[in-house]
C-alpha cells in the first residue's frame, strides 16, 4: 500500500489547507508537480494514493479550508496527468460533484472552479458524467450566492461546448433526467433547462426532435412563466421545433396531440394561442397518424373557437374547418362515438359559438356518416332535445337542422315530434318562448303538412287536456300566422273542392276539437262556413269562459289581417256566403259589446256596402242597416258554403262528414268540461281540508 504522505511534503498539506488563498493555490500548483512527475514515470498506484488523499483528507473534511484545499488539489492533479486523466476520473469527479451542495458558498464556488479546470483537461473524456454534471449545474444555476451562480454559469457554457464536439454524449440517456427537470418552476433552472434544449437541438447529430414529446409540455408550461425573458426563450425553442416538424419526413404527433389538447385548455392566453397554433399545423401535416386523435383535437378547438382572444377564434375556427374537411374511414380508428361525445360535452358549454360548432359537427357527421351516427342516438338524442331550450336563438335553429337531418327517417321523425310533445308538456315556458320558432323551423325543414298531420295525431289521444288545448292553440296562432305555413294554409282553403284539402283538414280537425277557439278558425280558413256556424251554435255556458273570450279577441285581430282578406271580399257575396255572415254574427253575440273585438268586428260586418244585397235578399230599412239581411233571406234555397247548391242539407261535402265532425267536437269539448268539474271540485276539497 503506497502511503501517500511520503509523496507530499508536509509543508504542502500544510498550505493546501490554509485560510489564505494564496497559499492553497501554491500548494495545488506542487501537487501538480508532483503528479506531472509521477505520470511521466507511468506510476498510476502512486498517482491513486495521492488523488484518495486529496479526497478523503481534504474534501470530504468537516473543515471548510481542507475542502476547498481538496477541490483545488484535484484539479491541479488532473492538471498534472494531462492525456492521462481519463482513468482517474472516477477517483476525481465525484467528490468535486458532491461539493456542490456543500453548506458553505464558497466551497461550492471552488467546486465550479475545480470541476472547469478538470473539463478543460479532459474535455469529452469526462461526458460519462454528463448526467450528474447536469444535475448539478441545473441546482447551481439557482443558487442563492451570486459568485456561484456565475461560476457555475462559466463552467456550463464549457461543458456544453464539451457537448457539442463530442461524439460520446447519448441523448437516450439525458432524455429521463432533463423530462425530469422540466416542471421545476424556479426561473433560473427553466432559463437553464431552455438554454440545453436549444444548444442540443443545434447539434446536427443530435435528434432532439425525436424526443420532442418528452419535454414539450414543459416548454408549454414555460410560456406562462411571469418572466419575459422565460417566456420569450420557450417561445423561441418551440418556433424552432414547429419549423423542424414541417420539414421533417418522419414525426411522432400522437403523444405531442395530447399535450397540445391539454394545453389548448390554459388559463394563459399565450399558451393557447401556441398550443391552438400547433394543432392547427399539426391536422394539415398529421394526415392518418390523426385519426385516431380526432375527438381529442375537437375537444380542445371547440371551446377555443369563443374564446375571448381574437387571435386564438381566429386560429381555432380555421382548424376546425381544416378538422372538417378532413374525410376519414370509421372502419380505420375513426371514432364517429367519441367524436359524438364531444359534441354532445359541448353542448353544454355556456359558449355560444362552441354550442353552434359542436351542433355543426353533429350534423357533417349526419351527413358522411349516418349509420354510424343513428347507432348512437340514444347517447345524443335527449342532449339535442334539451338544446331546444337553450337560451339563444341561434343555437335552436341550428339544433332543429340536426334533428330535421335526423328526421328523415319516418321512425325517427315520429320518435322526434312525440319527444318534442313532451317537452313542450313537461316544459310550458319552452312552448311558449321557443314553441312558434320551433314549429316554423320544422315545417321548412321537414315539410309543414307532414309536421302538423304527425302533432294532430299525437295531441288527439292527449290524456293531458289543459296541455293539449294550450298546444293545439300555439299551433293554431302558427298556422295562422307564419309565413312558412302559406303552404298549408292555401291547401286548406280548397277543403271543400280539393282531396288533398279535404285529408288535411280531416286530420287536424280531430286535435283542434281540444280547442273551441282553434276549431272556429280552421273552419274559417278551410271557408268551412256553416260548419263553424253549427260549431258556435253548439257552444254552451261552460264554454264561453275568460280564456275562450282571450282566444275570441286574437282572432277578431287576426281577421283584419292580410290573411284573412279572401274571407273579408267574400263578404261582398252575400248570397254566395249566406254562412260566413251567421258564423261572424254568432262571434259577434258571443263578444261583451264593451270590448275592442266586438267594436272591431262590428265595424267590418256595417262596412259591408249595401249594393251587395239584391232586393230579393235584403229590403232595405229606412236606417240602412244590413244587420237585418238574414231574416229576409230565409224560405230561399239552402246556400253551402261555396255557392253550390247542398244536396243533403249540409251535412256533408267533398267527403267531409259534418255531422260527425260536429259530433266529434261536441265530444271532445265534453270531456274539458268535466275535466274542469273535477278539478274545480279537487280544489274544493283540497282547501276546505285546512278549515
Amino acid at each position: 500500500m503506497v502511503d501517500a504522505l511520503s509523496l507530499i511534503p508536509a509543508a504542502v498539506l500544510r498550505n493546501l489547507a490554509d485560510k489564505l488563498y494564496e497559499k492553497r493555490k501554491n500548494a495545488a500548483l506542487d501537487i501538480e508537480g508532483i503528479v506531472k512527475q509521477l505520470a511521466a514515470a507511468g506510476d498510476h498506484d502512486k498517482i491513486t494514493a495521492v488523488i484518495n488523499l486529496l479526497t478523503t483528507e481534504f474534501t470530504y473534511s468537516p473543515q471548510a479550508n481542507h475542502r476547498k484545499g481538496g477541490l483545488i488539489g484535484l484539479a491541479a492533479a488532473t492538471v498534472g496527468l494531462t492525456s492521462e486523466a481519463a482513468q482517474h476520473l472516477e477517483q476525481i469527479v465525484p467528490p468535486v460533484l458532491n461539493s456542490f451542495s456543500d453548506q458553505d458558498s464558497k466551497v461550492r464556488y471552488y467546486a465550479c472552479e475545480a470541476l472547469y479546470n478538470i473539463a478543460k483537461v479532459v474535455r469529452g473524456d469526462f461526458i460519462i458524467f454528463f448526467n450528474q454534471i447536469f444535475d448539478a449545474l441545473c441546482k447551481l444555476s439557482a443558487d442563492s450566492d451570486a459568485n456561484v451562480q456565475s461560476a457555475a454559469h462559466l463552467l456550463d457554457r464549457l461543458v456544453k461546448d464539451i457537448v457539442t464536439e463530442s461524439d460520446q454524449f447519448s441523448i437516450e440517456e439525458f432524455i429521463p433526467l432533463l423530462r425530469e427537470r422540466m416542471n421545476v418552476l424556479n426561473p433560473y433552472v427553466r432559463q437553464f433547462l431552455v438554454g440545453w434544449i436549444t444548444v442540443l437541438d443545434s447539434v446536427p447529430d443530435i435528434d432532439m426532435l425525436g424526443f420532442l414529446p418528452d419535454f414539450l409540455d414543459g416548454l408549454f408550461n414555460m410560456l406562462s412563466d411571469s418572466s419575459h425573458e422565460i417566456r420569450q426563450q420557450a417561445d423561441t425553442a418551440l418556433s424552432e421545433f414547429l419549423k423542424e416538424i414541417k420539414n421533417s419526413p418522419s414525426v411522432d404527433y400522437g403523444r405531442m396531440t395530447q399535450i397540445l389538447v391539454q394545453r389548448a385548455g390554459s388559463p394563459d392566453e399565450f399558451t393557447r394561442l401556441t398550443a391552438i397554433t400547433w394543432i392547427n399545423e399539426f391536422v394539415k401535416l398529421g394526415g392518418d397518424q390523426l385519426v385516431p386523435y380526432y375527438a381529442d383535437i375537437l375537444g380542445a378547438i371547440l371551446p377555443c373557437i369563443a374564446d375571448k382572444e381574437e387571435k386564438i377564434r381566429v386560429v381555432a375556427r380555421e382548424t376546425n374547418e381544416e378538422l372538417r374537411a378532413l374525410k376519414a374511414d370509421p372502419a380505420e380508428a375513426f371514432d364517429v362515438g367519441a367524436i359524438l361525445s364531444i359534441a354532445r360535452r359541448q353542448l353544454s358549454s355556456e359558449l355560444e359559438a362552441t354550442r353552434i360548432e359542436a351542433l355543426h359537427w353533429i350534423s357533417t357527421l349526419l351527413n358522411n356518416y349516418r349509420t354510424e351516427v343513428l347507432q348512437f342516438l340514444n347517447d345524443i338524442f335527449d342532449t339535442l332535445l334539451k338544446a331546444l331550450s337553450d337560451p339563444s336563438d341561434e343555437v335552436v335553429l341550428v339544433v332543429l337542422d340536426v334533428h330535421a337531418c335526423i328526421a328523415k327517417d319516418s321512425q325517427h321523425f315520429r320518435q322526434l315530434v312525440v319527444f318534442l310533445v313532451h317537452n313542450f308538456r313537461v316544459d310550458n315556458s319552452l312552448l311558449e318562448k321557443r314553441g312558434p320558432l320551433i314549429i316554423r323551423r320544422l315545417c321548412v325543414l321537414l315539410n309543414a303538412e307532414r309536421v302538423y298531420r304527425e302533432l294532430s295525431t299525437i295531441l288527439e289521444g292527449e290524456s293531458d287536456l289543459d296541455f293539449a288545448s294550450i298546444m293545439v292553440q300555439a299551433l293554431n296562432l302558427i298556422l295562422l300566422t307564419s309565413l312558412e305555413l302559406s303552404e298549408i294554409r292555401d291547401l286548406l282553403k280548397q277543403s271543400l273542392v280539393n282531396p288533398a284539402g279535404k285529408d288535411l283538414y280531416v286530420s287536424l280537425y280531430a286535435s283542434w276539437c281540444h280547442s273551441p277557439m282553434a276549431i272556429i278558425s280552421l273552419c274559417l280558413l278551410a271557408q268551412t262556413y256553416r260548419h263553424a256556424s253549427a260549431v258556435i251554435q253548439s257552444l254552451v255556458e261552460e264554454d264561453i269562459n275568460v280564456k275562450f273570450l282571450i282566444q275570441l279577441d286574437k282572432l277578431i285581430r287576426l281577421l283584419e289581417t292580410p290573411i284573412f282578406a279572401y274571407l273579408r271580399l267574400q263578404l261582398l257575396e252575400p248570397g254566395r256566403y249566406t254562412w260566413l255572415f251567421k258564423a261572424l254574427y254568432g262571434l259577434l253575440m258571443l263578444l261583451p259589446q264593451q270590448s275592442a273585438a266586438f267594436k272591431i268586428l262590428k265595424t267590418r260586418l256595417k262596412a259591408v256596402p249595401s249594393y251587395s244585397f239584391n232586393g230579393e235578399q235584403l229590403k232595405k230599412t229606412s236606417s240602412g242597416n244590413p244587420y237585418q239581411f238574414l231574416h229576409h233571406m230565409s224560405g230561399g234555397s239552402q246556400i253551402s258554403e261555396d255557392g253550390d247548391i247542398a244536396m243533403d242539407g249540409g251535412n256533408s261535402h267533398n267527403g267531409i262528414n259534418f255531422a260527425a265532425r260536429l259530433q266529434q267536437f261536441q265530444q271532445m269539448q265534453h270531456q274539458h268540461r268535466v275535466h274542469l268539474k273535477t278539478q274545480a271540485q279537487s280544489r274544493k276539497n283540497s282547501s276546505s281540508s285546512y278549515f
